[in-house]
């Protein structure tokens, strides 16, 4: 059955194919449109950097109206991320528009994770932790990209 969400998520992966963003990938998982492995790598010049981290992002056939479930697979730790890896971020919340693409989302992910936000924290440790003690996060941070390449 086709539908506006499935025509725009065929979309989206090819445009991933034939145009990809640095440092993030994605598609279907087990030739399933609505459900999506993806890959974001830690950004340069961030203590993110050298990280290999999965995702998972649910579509519903409301897609691209209502934005995708996107959660960490990898374990992380940023003010932005929750325990269970559900990301706070504007553009997958309240923000949100049909214009993103599955590229664009990823990207803003990739971005989030070298600029957090700690005044609207999921994870309030890494938060303050980023806000009043900067090298300790930094070594949190490096403690998971390390575990991030032996990860599965």
């Amino acid at each position: 059955m086709s539908t506006t969400a499935r025509r725009r998520l065929m979309r989206d992966v090819q445009l991933l194919q034939t145009d990809p963003s640095a440092g993030v990938s994605g598609g279907p998982q087990d030739n399933n449109i609505m459900l999506w492995n993806a890959v974001i790598l830690g950004p340069h010049d961030t203590p993110w950097n050298g990280g290999t981290f999965k995702l998972t992002l649910q579509f519903t056939e409301d897609y691209p109206h209502e934005p995708p479930a996107v959660r960490f697979v990898s374990r992380m730790f940023h003010p932005n991320i929750h325990a269970d890896g559900s990301i706070c971020l504007d553009i997958l919340q309240n923000q949100w528009s049909p214009v993103y693409s599955v590229a664009a989302v990823l990207t803003s992910i990739q971005s989030l994770l070298g600029d957090p936000n700690p005044y609207s924290p999921a994870n309030w440790e890494a938060a303050h932790m980023f806000a009043e003690n900067r090298p300790e996060y930094n070594r949190r941070v490096r403690e998971i990209v390390e575990q991030s390449s032996t990860a599965d």
